[in-house]
């Protein structure tokens, strides 16, 4: 893409020569119009394991699966606002989640 260099507007091509819009400039040699764009690299997604989100406190609650007395916990507001949290139990053992509603 070319300039004018008188104004500094884009050179367009009328009549088979490059002329400026603004001042009618008239381009004296070839104007080449070039195209290009850069496309940068994605960054990869990370991979969260499951052992790496197992933050929440433990508790001594039955596991009804498998038995286990220890237990993940964390709560929730899963009805209306004036109603009791629902509470999360999640089994270290077998991973098995299940809910106790208060």
């Amino acid at each position: 893409m070319e300039f004018c260099p008188k104004c500094g507007s884009v050179l367009i091509e009328k009549n088979k020569k490059y002329r400026c819009a603004k001042c009618n400039y008239v381009a004296k040699k070839k104007v080449k119009i070039e195209a290009s764009e850069k496309i940068a690299k994605k960054q990869e997604v990370g991979i969260i394991k499951d052992k790496d989100t197992d933050v929440f406190p433990t508790t001594t609650e039955t596991c009804p699966k498998c038995g286990n007395r220890e237990a993940y916990f964390w709560s929730a507001q899963t009805r209306a606002a004036d109603e009791a949290e629902t509470r999360f139990y999640r089994c270290t053992k077998c991973k098995h989640t299940w809910r106790e509603y208060r």
